[in-house]
């Protein structure tokens, strides 16, 4: 036998050299700016000044709303969306999940440019609503990134649960609360993580729709664009902070989950 070229260690390299260069090298950018002052001296001012100012706590509390708002449609409208294509019995069903799956093919800016002329020719002052406008192109974009996940934990669900809890008596909302939600809880949770996170700071579809600075992500381009890196910094550093909390709250969920079923299961 043909010993391999190259051993697993080799192999990893390419992935660390990268995950230094574009992960590590920028993260440490980020903390040096955002724990120093104009001056480089070492300094908590910027996180002062981002929990003492109205505007960024605002701008904060209207992200969190804009990522919840997003995160619940897109769960909505994904449920029904990746249990059909799940459990549906129907032929070609790698068509249909291409068809779900094909907008994030397209290019955003021609996705979001083309929902703008779309919202435009609408009647009514719903239509111009930044709100509206902003959560709408929200869940267009992000819904695929909410049906995947979903699709992937229903079709692990095995079907002799639900035929079992059906002749046991149960209605099917029964097994759709009792045993079908239960055990999708990974795939939602994956799903949500994907879709709140990015969300709070997607600021394109805002300039692109509704010209303002409400998110985070805004309001981090704009300090960057005036050189400000210091507050520019320590706000991504508070994003990275959530999101690693939000991680760790959902790897802790999903661990808790299947102690529970392993549980259940003896």
């Amino acid at each position: 036998m043909k010993k391999n070229v190259f051993s697993r260690r080799q192999l990893a390299v390419p992935y660390a050299i990268f995950l230094f260069l574009f992960v590590i090298i920028p993260l440490f950018v980020l903390i040096y700016f955002g724990f120093t002052d104009e001056n480089g001296r070492i300094s908590f001012a910027n996180f002062l000044h981002f929990f003492g100012s109205g505007k960024t706590i605002g701008t904060l509390l209207y992200s969190i709303v804009i990522a919840l708002c997003t995160t619940i449609f897109c769960l909505i409208l994904a449920y029904p969306v990746a249990f059909f294509l799940a459990k549906g019995n129907f032929g070609r069903k790698q068509v249909w999940i291409m068809l779900f799956v094909l907008p994030m093919w397209i290019n955003f800016t021609l996705r979001i440019t083309a929902l703008k002329e779309i919202l435009t020719v609408l009647e009514g002052n719903l239509a111009y609503h930044p709100f509206f406008n902003t959560v709408l192109c929200m869940v267009y974009d992000f819904l695929p990134f909410m049906i995947l996940p979903l699709y992937q934990a229903l079709c692990k669900l095995d079907n002799s649960l639900i035929e079992a809890a059906l002749d046991l008596g149960a209605s099917e909302f029964q097994v759709f609360y009792k045993v079908v939600f239960p055990l999708s809880i990974p795939g939602i949770i994956s799903g949500v993580t994907m879709v709140f996170l990015p969300s709070m700071t997607n600021y394109v579809v805002l300039d692109m729709v509704y010209n303002s600075t409400y998110i985070m992500g805004s309001l981090i381009g704009s300090y960057f664009s005036s050189y400000d890196w210091n507050n520019g910094s320590v706000i991504s550093v508070i994003l990275l902070l959530m999101i690693c909390a939000v991680t760790l709250l959902s790897e802790r969920f999903t661990k808790q989950e299947q102690i529970e079923k392993k549980s259940v299961l003896k």
